[in-house]
């Protein structure tokens, strides 16, 4: 049997360690290469593992059968349970610290200051597509202020 809640307590810890370094430590190559490989990387193959397993069988899923993503109704069964949730959460962490590591490379090529760059990283941490949002809305008037328009 999975224990989920240590699953669960695994992937934010990683997640967690993952973007501390992000927003404070200095963005060293072989930092931003560990948080892409051993961050984001194990994330989607811890994802991809519990995704394939539940799906195909592997990993029993107690809210029954017709785990799908064609209908509400198939949605539902996998976000029905314990292992559905940390598959589903998982996917969000893994996503949102790609999204957050482009935002810093992206920030650092354009020369946007990591104050500016801090709590978009924050947001992004925390709610995702609004972080992106700000940052999508903050990054060309900046750079095109500073004459960096890639």
């Amino acid at each position: 049997m999975i224990d989920w809640n240590a699953w669960f307590s695994m992937v934010n810890l990683l997640a967690l360690i993952a973007w501390t370094g992000l927003i404070l430590l200095p963005r060293w190559p072989a930092l931003l290469s560990g948080i892409l490989y051993l961050g984001i990387g194990l994330l989607c193959l811890i994802y991809a593992t519990g995704l394939i397993g539940l799906l195909s069988g592997l990993i029993p899923n107690p809210q029954g059968g017709g785990a799908n993503f064609t209908t509400i109704e198939g949605v539902r069964s996998i976000f029905g349970s314990d292992g559905g949730v940390t598959i589903g959460w998982t996917h969000y962490l893994a996503f949102d610290l790609f999204v957050g590591l482009w935002i810093a490379r992206d920030g650092d090529a354009k020369n946007i200051s990591r104050f500016i760059q801090a709590p978009v990283l924050l947001a992004t941490f925390m709610a995702g597509p609004l972080g992106l949002l700000v940052w999508l809305g903050l990054r060309e008037p900046i750079a095109r202020r500073q004459g960096r328009f890639r």
